[in-house]
């Protein structure tokens, strides 16, 4: 065949603008692309080469090559793989996103397409080379055809391209760079090794480069005839998990989370069926510096076919989920998926579903194992993460029941890691509420008078101190049938759980105390939406609590911390009929101000600030001297 020229699929200009400006984020993915198509060559020649081992010709070693020559500016990646005839070559690399790999799959029937899950899709990666080069040569021979019917494919990517015959002694594929001006980086052997150890590292094909070797007497480094393997050629995920050792797993780990120690845990899968990808996920033993920050992307690295695509795809796993560290490989997903295409694709939603149940899995088998020592890891875990797996109580629905069964919270029965479950598993007979208290710190909680009546009944109480956790209450309503209630909320009702002597006792409390009650409405009203005698006290003389649907005076707090306004609510003022500073307020000389004082100690005693504590101070030394 003599030279001729051919033009490039209609409005080739657009994409091939497209395709070197706008679908890749940076320079270096041209040689990821290349590099993998050239595995994909191999993969290819592999495959045909079951039925026809003649392919192989005199080379059954499948490889691919990448050298760069400094004075003719050129990068070259090499493959001995299937090669292109000239009639491949026009319609292949003739035509935008045509996908001669594609049209191989299509031929391939029943059985055979398993036995071909490693064959890649060749779309647009080729023309990425345009990104750093001016012009691009391909030499290419067909495994099977003779040395002189190999092909010359040329274009400049700007409309036009060039074909011709030429004498090829290896079959194979060879692309040839010729780079732009300012690209010389490229022409570098560390620059070239790491980018394929980035990229490429884990490609079962080697990929070779020439050896430099030092020389003293010019003082520069030197290429020599002898070729090297500079990827480790062997993805650990793609092997079989008895293969793989336990120190393996977590050297791997330690090498893509930059982590010194071991994990905590790890699963490993292969997952078929409507959407097929391995994955190696991680969780780490301490939490990372920037666990708070909910905007840092994702710790989940995206391959490909053994393909680097991304390092932080946080498409693939939940944002409270964001500690989790690993890989996730995709046989489905296309070599130039980008962001935007993995917030839509079915295929992605279908891996973050079950990439996210993998994870709960493994905390569940933490949580739930009897093992003293798996306990404690667990306990570990919640420590460093438990806040951050809150936010999906109500970030993720599906998994709500799930989570919920994997929290741990403090309680008056334990400092720490009492679950809802083992709440329920001692709640009370006739017990069909599960109680909590929110508080800034353990202590405050603890010592809160909202507690005293609980804690003489021996009815447990929930102690929320974390600052997700009001957040997280509006998210979680019940477990296990029993709704979640808070004890300084609403008035209080132990019906089921109150005596007859106690109901009747009081009622009559009630009734006799009307006329205090009316006394301290109209002294507070500017403070207290109501007075009323209380059911939850025992030692205290007053508590503060707010009404159903109000929000508590913790979450006020965190709010006004935050810089944020709360909406404007007043509190309602619970008395103890049977304390002694409770009884002398009637006969008191001093009423607003014992009624004002007992309002502060209240607000105090619930972990609030007064908006006057100077007046506060001066009734009660006014008190004091009286």
């Amino acid at each position: 065949m003599t030279k001729q020229t051919h033009s490039f699929q209609a409005e080739v200009k657009q994409i091939l603008h497209l395709v070197t400006h706008s679908l890749y984020s940076n320079k270096e993915i041209f040689l990821r692309e290349l590099v993998s198509n050239a595995s994909d060559a191999c993969d290819k020649l592999r495959f045909e080469a079951l039925d026809h081992p003649q392919l192989f010709e005199d080379a059954p070693t499948l490889e691919v090559r990448v050298s760069f020559d400094e004075a003719a500016r050129t990068v070259t990646i090499s493959d001995n793989g299937i090669g292109m005839s000239a009639e491949e070559a026009i319609a292949h690399l003739g035509t935008i996103a045509k996908s001669g790999t594609r049209e191989f799959m299509a031929n391939l029937e029943g059985d055979q397409k398993k036995d071909a899950n490693l064959i890649g899709q060749f779309g647009v990666g080729f023309y990425s080379g345009f990104i750093v080069a001016d012009r691009i040569t391909v030499e290419s021979r067909r495994a099977g055809l003779p040395a002189d019917q190999a092909v010359r494919w040329t274009s400049e990517g700007t409309g036009d391209y060039e074909v011709e015959t030429i004498t090829k002694a290896g079959r194979g594929t060879d692309v040839i760079l010729h780079l732009r001006e300012g690209e010389e980086e490229f022409l570098k052997t560390w620059r070239l090794k790491s980018i394929i150890s980035k990229y490429s590292d884990h490609i079962s094909l080697p990929i070779l480069m020439r050896k430099e070797e030092w020389k003293p007497e010019e003082a520069k480094s030197e290429l020599t005839d002898e070729w090297e393997a500079v990827n480790k050629a062997s993805a650990l995920w793609a092997r079989a998990k008895s293969e793989v050792t336990e120190e393996q797993y977590n050297e791997f780990y330690k090498q893509i989370s930059y982590d010194t120690e071991a994990p905590l845990a790890y699963t490993h899968n292969r997952v078929e069926g409507r959407s097929e990808y391995t994955q190696l996920l991680y969780i780490p033993k301490k939490a990372p510096f920037d666990l708070w920050n909910r905007d840092k992307r994702g710790g989940v690295k995206l391959y490909v076919k053994r393909v680097f695509i991304m390092d932080d795809a946080e498409a693939l796993m939940p944002v409270y989920l964001r500690f989790v560290k690993g890989v996730i490989d995709s046989a489905d997903l296309p070599l130039n998926v980008s962001r935007e295409l993995l917030q839509e694709s079915r295929d992605v939603k279908a891996i973050r579903e079950g990439s996210t149940k993998r994870v709960l899995s493994m905390l569940e088998a933490l949580a739930d194992n009897e093992n003293a020592a798996e306990k404690q890891k667990y306990a570990d875990f919640w420590k460093d993460f438990g806040s951050v797996l809150k936010e999906g109580i109500g970030e993720d629905h599906a998994n709500q029941e799930r989570l919920a069964k994997l929290f741990r919270f403090a309680s008056t029965h334990a400092d720490e890691g009492v679950s809802l479950a083992d709440y329920v598993s001692r709640a009370k007979e006739g017990q069909e509420t599960i109680y909590y208290i929110t508080a800034d710190s353990l202590a405050a909680a603890k010592n809160s008078p909202q507690l005293e009546i609980f804690r003489k009944k021996g009815i447990e109480v929930l102690l929320l101190t974390d600052r997700v956790d009001e957040w997280m209450l509006s998210h979680l309503y019940e477990f296990e049938g029993k709704p979640l209630q808070s004890v300084a909320k609403g008035a209080l009702d132990l019906d089921k759980m109150q005596d007859e002597e106690e109901k009747k006792k009081a009622e009559e409390a009630a009734e006799a105390n009307k006329p205090l009650l009316d006394r301290l409405k109209a002294s507070l009203k500017e403070r207290a939406k109501d007075v009323r005698v209380s059911t939850r006290l025992v030692d205290s003389p007053a508590c503060i609590v707010v009404e159903e649907g109000d929000m508590s005076g913790h979450l006020a707090r965190l709010l006004k911390q935050a810089g944020q306004s709360a909406p404007a609510s007043l509190p309602t003022l619970e008395i103890n009929a049977d304390h002694a500073l409770v009884k002398k307020l009637d006969s008191s000389a001093h009423f607003d101000d014992l009624a004002n004082v007992l309002f502060d100690q209240a607000v105090l005693a619930e972990g609030g600030t007064l908006e006057d504590p100077a007046a506060y101070v001066k009734r009660v030394n006014a008190m004091l001297l009286a």
